[in-house]
């Protein structure tokens, strides 16, 4: 039994990097940079992806995927930043695929994208190994959730591309530990970039749309200008 569970895991996964493949062509054709979130609930993403899609208008053309169980709570909330929003509404399933990302592009259309922002379920265990095509996979951890978070959930930090430390303006009132949460973080990915931001204060927040800006251009093959 368990040699069959193995088997059509692999399966699966090697189904979805196909597909994730022809979506990071799709990407490439278009130049769209995309960016996907992961975090456990209530880490604030989705008040970083919010504040993000505000300060990237009008320099960039964005967008952003919404995955969730069920709802379309978040996807009405990042709809405020003007930017277009789709949701994708998962039932049972607990992360996002390339499948049901390429379903989403096909079903809308938002018109020329140079950033599409896809936030994923909430949920630090299943995204990890499913790729969804996307060039910059950020993981968020808050200072209210624990420095060991990383210690907890291995896999989705070795698959990051950069960790964002979210809510530090609550660092000191939650009695965060940054030296220890560090720690953490490079005892599973040393070297693994890492920022600290605040979405309800700014703070940290220039420095990370300053690196967005930077990832975004280059594949648009520009430099210069800022973001707002």
């Amino acid at each position: 039994m368990k040699t069959r569970i193995v088997e059509v895991r692999q399966g699966i996964l090697k189904k979805n990097d196909a597909l994730a493949r022809a979506l990071r062509n799709r990407f490439a054709m278009t130049r769209t940079y995309v960016v996907s979130f992961v975090s456990s609930p209530g880490a604030g993403k989705t008040a970083l992806l919010e504040a993000t899609l505000r300060a990237a208008q009008p320099r960039f053309r964005v967008g952003a995927l919404v995955g969730d169980l069920a709802t379309a709570n978040d996807a009405a909330r990042l709809s405020r930043s003007g930017a277009p929003v789709r949701q994708i509404t998962t039932g049972t399933v607990c992360h996002l695929d390339a499948q049901m990302v390429g379903s989403a592009l096909d079903a809308w259309d938002p018109g020329p994208l140079d950033l599409l922002c896809i936030e994923n379920v909430g949920n630090l265990v299943c995204p990890s190994g499913y790729d969804l095509g996307e060039d910059l996979r950020v993981v968020l951890f808050s200072v209210t959730e624990g420095e060991d978070k990383p210690l907890k959930y291995p896999p989705i930090f070795n698959t990051a591309d950069l960790a964002l430390i979210s809510k530090i303006d609550l660092a000191e009132a939650a009695g965060f530990d940054r030296e220890t949460a560090y720690a953490s973080l490079y005892r599973i990915r040393p070297g693994l970039p890492v920022l600290e931001v605040s979405a309800r204060t700014g703070e940290g927040f220039a420095a990370w749309m300053t690196l967005l800006e930077e990832h975004v251009n280059r594949k648009r093959g520009e430099g210069g200008g800022r973001l707002n």
